[in-house]
């Protein structure tokens, strides 16, 4: 069975496996959980044949010198310890006793020779030395997973392929970044500017958030542009929602005047948002100075109320795709605010904003902003493609391109008004990359604001101490600084083991819904109706306890998973 592989940061490993990726063993005779581990995989005495061997072919883009086989493994309970041979491909990496426990898991790591490891196919084997035994009985040795990677690697479970969520009951609600825990370096934040912005958020979201950015030492918060647009009537999409050359009704602009006094009040930067060519009637005319003039007066009465962070943003448009003539607009906003206060700040969203920007259209477009885009212009980038990993590497390379500084859009936990959640950790996103990156912005759920607070604690782990951000310790704080209730935290723990996001999931889509997919699976295996609706039945118990345990809070999560409940039964119904 061919691993995951898994190349990316320096200190990543070149491949991953779990027990359940090594062929032969004995797991399908007694089972692939054990101790607490699963799935694993465990070999016995030569004398039981094809049980004591078990192999895991995979293949490896790159070598390298310097890297070592990763092992967590048990030996058996048998006074001696049982002798085991690892070979990588024809290279023996180990023979002789074990080393690991009898009582307990343990990660051991073996050196991996210059050349053992080949670019192409590899295959790992694992053979029990001992000459004499019994299946079920020792001599065995058992893995539940191991890693080839470089010094430093630090191997935990593939959060993709087994996610499980570990309450810390010492966490108090309440809880900040950085925990006290991890102070012990000075506390000192990597990502000068950490925050979030909305999605489609009406005021009242903002308000209720920004207590929770804070609390997270978070310290910036964007308007979604959408919640500029006329979305008290038109649904996203309609071209009479953007209707950017008008000034916002009064009731509007008094709303979000509280929004800009709060994060004051909180120690919050405020950044003002809008993208004039989306869903509109009309765009705007780059040479037009009537255009400038309509335009502006939105960043002007923001500026009148002490705003000094800006962001025009021309993503995903149809029209008006022009880097001269967005480069002109943006300078031009920008002209304006500086002349009434030199400290004003812009970030521009360019309508190429993902990728390493060395693709065919890319490049020229961010080529052409490099030379002509103010170069006190930040530019927002959403990782090495909208949805899913960014690494380092990208990012250095589409800032040399681009030529300007960067400010993170992580689409995290987003999930653009579709029926579902993403609550699980943030994850893919390497531990280097405020050398490169100074801003990092989290992307929220559409109505679930609430429920957003889960993840959203991770964004902020991370971006306060990526080169030290666990996703598994960070999920566990997470729900446990929500409350104090045990059922609460249980509650929300099995919550967020059932939406665990879509990074976790493995899907490039914020629309993908863990639940029904994870149901639909269940029901085309044979004879899958019984477990489909044992899970079914979980899930309304669930819904159960979320209800007492939080019945004024989490109301529009709560109707995430009842919406779901109610499509699984009428599948079951159908099927």
């Amino acid at each position: 069975m061919n691993a995951l592989l898994l190349i990316v940061a320096l200190a990543a490993p070149i491949v991953y496996l779990e027990g359940s990726d090594f062929a032969g063993g004995a797991a399908s005779l007694f089972g692939a959980y054990h101790h607490g581990e699963g799935p694993v995989n465990y070999v016995y005495a030569a004398s039981t044949g094809a049980r004591s061997t078990m192999s895991a072919s995979f293949q490896a883009e790159r070598s390298a010198s310097g890297l070592f086989l990763y092992m967590r493994a048990r030996d058996d309970d048998a006074p001696r310890p049982c002798k085991i041979t690892i070979l990588l491909n024809e290279t023996i990496l180990h023979d002789g006793p074990s080393g690991f426990p009898d009582n307990a898991w343990a990660v051991r790591r073996f050196a991996v020779p210059d050349g053992a490891l080949k670019v192409g196919d590899n295959r790992l084997t694992i053979r029990c030395a001992e000459a004499q035994g019994t299946a079920g009985m020792p001599p065995w040795f058992m893995v539940a997973r191991a890693a080839i990677a470089p010094d430093g690697y630090e191997l935990r479970r593939d959060l993709r392929r087994d996610f499980r969520v570990t309450l810390d009951e010492r966490v108090s609600p309440g809880l900040t970044i950085p925990a006290k825990a991890r102070e012990a370096d000075g506390g000192s934040a990597r990502f000068a500017f950490r925050g979030m912005k909305g999605w489609l958020w009406k005021p009242e979201q903002y308000l209720a958030e920004i207590p929770w950015i804070a609390r997270y030492r978070m310290n910036f918060l964007m308007n979604c542009y959408g919640s500029m647009c006329d979305i008290e009537h038109y649904r996203w999409g309609d071209p009479h929602i953007n209707r950017w050359w008008e000034p916002l009704p009064e009731g509007k602009r008094r709303a979000y005047e509280k929004v800009v006094a709060a994060c004051k009040k909180a120690g919050i930067t405020f950044c003002f948002s809008m993208n004039p060519n989306i869903c509109t009637q009309r765009i705007v005319r780059y040479g037009s100075d009537e255009d400038m003039d309509l335009l502006w007066q939105h960043y002007a009465w923001m500026q009148s109320l002490g705003v000094r962070w800006f962001n025009i943003s021309l993503d995903d448009i149809t029209e008006g795709i022009d880097a001269s003539g967005q480069a002109r607009m943006v300078n031009a906003i920008l002209r304006r605010l500086r002349q009434r206060d030199p400290g004003a700040q812009m970030i521009f969203c360019p309508t190429f904003y993902w990728g390493d920007g060395t693709g065919a259209e890319q490049r020229p477009y961010l080529e052409t902003l490099a030379r002509e885009l103010d170069p006190d212009v930040y530019l927002f980038w959403t990782g090495d493609s909208v949805v899913g990993r960014i690494t380092t590497a990208a990012a250095r390379t589409f800032r040399r391109i681009g030529g300007h500084r960067l400010f993170l859009w992580d689409n995290y936990p987003v999930n653009d008004a579709n029926p579902t959640m993403h609550l699980g950790p943030v994850i893919g996103r390497d531990p280097d990359l405020h050398t490169v990156i100074e801003g990092y912005m989290a992307n929220p759920m559409h109505s679930q604001n609430e429920i957003n607070r889960i993840p959203l604690y991770t964004c902020a782990d991370y971006a306060y101490h990526p080169d030290t951000y666990d996703p598994e310790r960070s999920i566990g704080e997470a729900i446990a600084a929500q409350t104090g209730s045990r059922e609460g935290r249980e509650a929300l723990r099995d919550l967020v083991e059932c939406y665990p996001g879509m990074l976790i999931w493995g899907a490039a889509s914020t629309a993908v819904n863990p639940v029904r997919e994870r149901f639909l699976r269940i029901m085309a295996m044979p004879h899958g109706a019984p477990v489909a609706r044992a899970y079914l039945e979980s899930l309304k118990a669930l819904a159960r306890r979320l209800d007492r345990a939080f019945p004024r809070s989490y109301a529009a999560a709560r109707r995430t998973l009842r919406a779901d409940i109610d499509a699984l039964m009428k599948m079951l119904k159908s099927r």
